[in-house]
């Protein structure tokens, strides 16, 4: 049998690494008591097996991952296995975390799966704990006969006590859970919605740091990962990325959890910097900053949430604002956002600073927006802040708002812009310009923006909340 590499050596994979803290290991538990996992790994094409290290290494599951095919979506290949798809459920409450569920509802979905994203309250649209509306695809009541090869629970607060409180995910997770089926939870829910149902007996288990005094002593473990048979676990908004693609390597395959590590960049290259200024100016205002977010259809969700979440942290005034006629929007991976207000409601305002979030659909379509163009512009005469990521770079670019700057964007772009372009940098700050190549690198990005407006302490402070490294100084 040709032995493949696990997730585990992607994270120490020679030209990737991801940016976990280094207290905090991914592990992996196989109990030595009989446990359900062998045959949900069987029929999942995984097989365990145990290796003994130090105590700076990590147990290990090797996979055998399914034969795979690649399709091209808003220009980025999308893996998709030739086995019957995948179905995920992703249960949505009043107050869950929006990172958590957006990242993993996204990854998933790029991997193949088919991912429903179900609301346990009595209307479709949710609430987010950071403040972000988002619109569920169905009714928790809607599943309850439906087969699910992975269950996943995003965290937040109240929305895991949320997602605990609801008799019908409850019964569906249990019974998925007792037929050997895979699950998680992230952040709170692993204390707050798993514990209570028992669906944490015998399983090393890892949550957010907040409310790691409600697992069992002898089975909490403070790692970014934990899988423990069916059951993966993970600590919060600044390990999703982490928590998402090792879900993904657990239902296709090694393989594919590293193209989709690749695709969203949360892998990073051994000589890239999180950060590089020029032309430094003072950001600092005397004020509440205010900062507007423009949304389209199309526009890439993990940045427009990521970005607006992290700010808000931070006490920042975001508005999301759609150039849609709609409030609703529906965005590259297919979640709905709902923004809090139309971009004409914005047009007499004036905000500290304007981000553009990627997505090419999404670009493509605030770059029509005439709003939008009149605002950039005032915002650049009026010598306030202005960035994008992603794809976005290139809607200031048509707009000459890029000239004499250097920049960073999507590697995708890179080529088609202008002005002197930075490799290898997360994020680049020229100025009042900041850019940022997009996807999971937005984590960064928002922290630089937190950090350039009210100083690294308190960019470190959103850090440690989101459970995020990031440096001292």
């Amino acid at each position: 049998m040709a032995s493949t590499e696990s997730f585990s050596s992607i994270l120490s994979f020679t030209a990737l690494k991801f940016p976990s803290p280094k207290l905090s290991h991914m592990t992996i538990f196989t109990p030595r008591f009989p446990s359900s996992s062998i045959a949900s790994m069987a029929s999942s094409h995984l097989m365990a097996t145990t290796t003994k290290h130090s105590a700076q290494s990590t147990k290990t599951i090797s996979v055998i991952p399914p034969p795979t095919s690649t399709s091209q979506t808003d220009s980025t290949t999308i893996t998709t296995t030739s086995a019957p798809t995948k179905k995920v459920l992703v249960p949505l409450g009043y107050g869950t975390e929006e990172m958590e569920a957006v990242i993993i509802v996204d990854v998933l979905r790029r991997a193949g799966a088919d991912v429903t994203v179900a609301s346990v309250e009595p209307q479709l649209e949710v609430e987010g704990s950071g403040g972000t509306n988002l619109v569920a695809d169905t009714s928790i009541k809607n599943c309850s006969n439906q087969v699910f090869d992975l269950v996943a629970l995003p965290g937040g607060m109240p929305g895991s006590a949320r997602l605990r409180d609801c008799e019908i995910l409850k019964e569906i997770t249990s019974k998925h859970a007792g037929k050997n089926g895979l699950y998680g939870a992230i952040c709170a829910a692993p204390a707050v919605t798993l514990l209570p149902w028992g669906l944490l007996k015998r399983k090393q288990t890892t949550c957010h740091p907040a409310f790691m005094d409600k697992l069992p002593t002898f089975w909490a473990v403070k790692s970014n990962i934990q899988v423990s048979g069916g059951l993966t676990t993970s600590r919060g908004p600044g390990t999703s990325f982490e928590f998402a693609i090792c879900l993904v390597e657990q239902l296709f395959g090694e393989s594919v959890a590293r193209e989709v590590g690749e695709l969203l960049m949360v892998c990073a290259s051994e000589n890239e910097s999180r950060k590089e200024e020029f032309n430094t100016v003072d950001w600092s205002v005397d004020h509440n900053p205010r900062v507007l977010i423009p949304i389209a259809n199309g526009s890439e969700e993990i940045e427009v949430v990521t970005i607006a979440d992290i700010l808000r942290r931070a006490k920042v005034d975001v508005v999301v604002a759609s150039v849609e006629k709609s409030l609703k929007i529906k965005a590259s991976q297919g979640t709905r956002i709902v923004a809090d207000k139309l971009i004409r409601e914005t047009s007499e305002s004036i905000y500290d600073l304007i981000i553009l979030p990627g997505g090419i659909a999404g670009a493509e379509r605030l770059n029509k927006s005439r709003i939008l163009k009149k605002l950039l512009k005032e915002q650049k005469l009026g010598g306030r802040i202005y960035g994008a990521v992603c794809s976005s770079p290139q809607v200031l670019h048509k707009q000459g708002l890029l000239k004499d700057k250097k920049a960073t964007a999507h590697p995708s772009i890179l080529s088609s812009l202008a002005n002197e372009v930075i490799n290898d940098t997360k994020v680049v700050i020229d100025g009042k310009l900041i850019t940022s190549r997009g996807l999971a690198t937005v984590t960064e990005f928002a922290l630089a923006i937190i950090s350039k407006l009210f100083g690294h302490a308190r960019a470190r402070s959103v850090a440690e909340g989101l459970v995020y490294d990031y440096p001292r100084s």
